[in-house]
């Protein structure tokens, strides 16, 4: 049986592999073995991120019975209480802006999106000055506050 060869480019005698020509550039735009798979550009905005919890806690005290959370779907930041917080918590929370939510038993704060981060941390400062308070108001020691 006669052997083929790689040069001639007949049907009948085309190898099975392609052998590129010496000297050929890298990117002679020939079609490569995965051209039906879409291409970076088409993948770019069909990543599914896993969606985060929501609304998802930033900080928590669990001895002083105070945690701040922050809702993007309702845009809003939250602090909640195990138990009724004294006048005087109550009093900081209306200083800033807080409103008392009675379906869900929380303190919030609409979060703007012109001012998003700003809002974000005057709540976590918020949330430190309260839970102060209330450490203090228990007899607790300062300590770590404890991640969630």
């Amino acid at each position: 049986m006669p052997r083929k060869r790689t040069s001639d480019h007949t049907p009948e005698t085309e190898t099975t592999a392609a052998v590129a020509e010496p000297g050929a550039p890298a990117n002679d735009n020939t079609p490569a073995a995965n051209d039906n798979q879409p291409s970076f550009a088409e993948r770019v905005g069909q990543r599914q991120r896993p969606s985060a919890p929501d609304p998802f806690g930033i900080a928590g005290d669990y001895l002083a019975g105070v945690r701040l959370f922050e809702s993007k779907q309702d845009r809003q930041m939250a602090i909640k209480f195990t138990e009724k917080p004294s006048q005087a918590v109550i009093d900081k929370l209306k200083d800033a802006g807080y409103r008392w939510n009675p379906t869900h038993k929380i303190w919030t704060y609409p979060v703007g999106a012109d001012s998003a981060l700003r809002t974000r941390i005057d709540a976590e400062r918020l949330y430190q000055e309260i839970r102060t308070m209330i450490r203090e108001e228990k007899g607790i020691e300062p300590g770590q506050e404890v991640p969630f």
